[in-house]
């Protein structure tokens, strides 16, 4: 940026105006980022009741229509498996249209995150896939564990969807709600367990390959809990942690596993326990796990609200603050810039008057000869004792030493016309008595000779006076009056 040939006071303000722009440009960023980091907390629990919620019923939804699949797909013979089947497989439809109606809501989708957005766009894909897997269901098309994997996937995506809500600037609470998540997913690992003991039993048969996934289903329950509750708070770590010590539901759950997994032996596991046994066991701990998850989650929004109030408050504090002080350098930049114009107004003014007005003045007036006073004409001004205020006295100083010199250059030069015009009166008076005595000489010859020389050298005489007048007049003199000369 050329700044060269511009005024003094346009490259103040480009001075000024820099760290202006940048302090104003700071301030706006940093409330954007405080306010946005406030509104996506304030959001987050909006967006978990318009959308979590939905997705969890979906995978409720989705649990029990893959179990009785799978019974359905272990006996195809019972007689109300089918139309039990087509009452979940409508509630499951019904709770994926309302996740569809999340995503058509421009409100709701336009709270979310990239990634919460392009989960739910994997989960609407794979729902639109059921329709295909229930035909093949029916037609005995397709086998139970590839029914179980498929429907395993739309509860895995579900589950990705609901972590990825959690995403909110507070480090704690974000990494709470994934806990949290990841302690109701504990509740499908028990579904997918029940679903394939269900079959089994209804089957009257059961797989080494299933008994070893029903083993790791319950390890990784057990390992859901042992990772993700020490990361919830106190108060939700005694909750479930006080369940699972004093209830009765978990410890019959264990002993009914402890059964079925004691000598990990297909044919001892199946017999280990009927339907009624199982269920009895299973049932009342999924139910506990859904209302547990529920009432945590409802805490967890409780806990978000003060927090984005907090934010909110302080990115209102923060913003008001800022505007604060962004509104104070302004005046005190224009204050000191409005000073320094002046301080430099004040130089410029001062400059171009000893330059255009004062200087030229004094040298007029001493050309004509007057007494010019050093005091008058050159006064002490006062400046600051500032940088610029030197700069003034310096200027001050200099206006005084040039006024000084030319006054004492008038007082030389009239010194020496002094001493001319003293040297020519002097020069005069003697051509006067000069002129005398030839005057006198010339009445008393008689000689011819005598007198014209006489004559001569009374005509050179009076040609030195006038000299000597002109000398007078050139030292700036007033010329006497001159007697009448003489010459032949």
């Amino acid at each position: 940026m050329r700044f060269r040939g511009k005024s003094i006071r346009r490259k103040i303000v480009a001075l000024l105006l820099v760290p202006l722009v940048s302090l104003t440009a700071i301030w706006a960023f940093a409330t954007v980022i405080t306010g946005r980091e406030a509104m996506q907390l304030l959001d987050a629990s909006d967006i978990i009741d318009k959308a979590g919620q939905p997705a969890e019923d979906a995978v409720h939804a989705v649990q029990k229509e893959r179990r009785q699949t799978l019974i359905l797909l272990a006996d195809p013979r019972q007689s109300d498996a089918l139309p039990v089947l087509h009452s979940l497989q409508r509630r499951t439809d019904q709770a994926i249209d309302k996740l569809r109606a999340a995503d058509s809501d421009g409100d709701v989708h336009g709270k979310m995150n990239d990634d919460s957005e392009e989960q739910l766009d994997n989960i609407l894909k794979a729902a639109d896939g059921l329709d295909s897997l229930r035909r093949k269901v029916e037609d005995d098309g397709i086998s139970a564990t590839q029914a179980y994997e498929y429907y395993n996937k739309l509860v895995d995506l579900c589950y990705t969807f609901r972590s990825s809500l959690h995403a909110v600037p507070d480090t704690d609470l974000d990494k709470q709600g994934r806990a949290l998540v990841a302690m109701i997913r504990a509740r499908e690992a028990l579904s997918r367990e029940d679903a394939l003991y269900v079959s089994a039993l209804t089957a009257r048969k059961m797989t080494l390959a299933d008994l070893q996934a029903m083993s790791d289903l319950i390890a990784e329950r057990t390992l859901l809990y042992e990772i993700n509750l020490p990361i919830l708070p106190d108060s939700e770590q005694k909750v479930f942690a006080d369940y699972r010590r004093t209830n009765a539901a978990p410890a019959a759950l264990r002993v009914a596993e402890g059964k079925i997994l004691s000598s990990m032996d297909p044919a001892t596991a199946i017999k280990s326990l009927d339907q009624e046994h199982w269920e009895a066991a299973a049932q009342p701990v999924l139910n506990d796990y859904d209302r547990l998850g529920e009432e945590a989650t409802d805490r967890l929004q409780k806990r978000i609200d003060p927090v984005a109030s907090s934010v909110m408050l302080k990115a209102g504090i923060a913003g008001i603050l800022g505007l604060i002080a962004l509104i104070v350098s302004i005046l005190v930049s224009f204050r000191i810039g409005r000073s320094l114009v002046r301080d430099l107004s004040r130089l410029r003014r001062d400059a171009q008057e000893v330059a255009s007005v004062r200087l030229p003045s004094v040298m007029r007036r001493l050309g004509a000869g007057e007494q010019i006073d050093v005091e008058t004409e050159a006064p002490r001004l006062d400046y600051g004792p500032d940088e610029m205020g030197q700069v003034g006295q310096a200027l001050n100083t200099l206006q005084r030493a040039a006024v000084e010199a030319a006054v004492k250059q008038a007082e030389l030069r009239q010194g020496v016309s002094d001493v001319f015009v003293n040297l020519a009166r002097r020069s005069q008076v003697l051509l006067h008595r000069q002129l005398t005595l030839l005057d006198t000489m010339e009445r008393r010859t008689e000689d011819t000779d005598e007198l014209a020389d006489l004559f001569r050298l009374d005509h050179m005489t009076t040609r030195m006076r006038r000299h000597a007048e002109g000398l007078v007049i050139l030292s700036g003199a007033a010329p006497p009056g001159s007697g009448a000369s003489r010459s032949s």
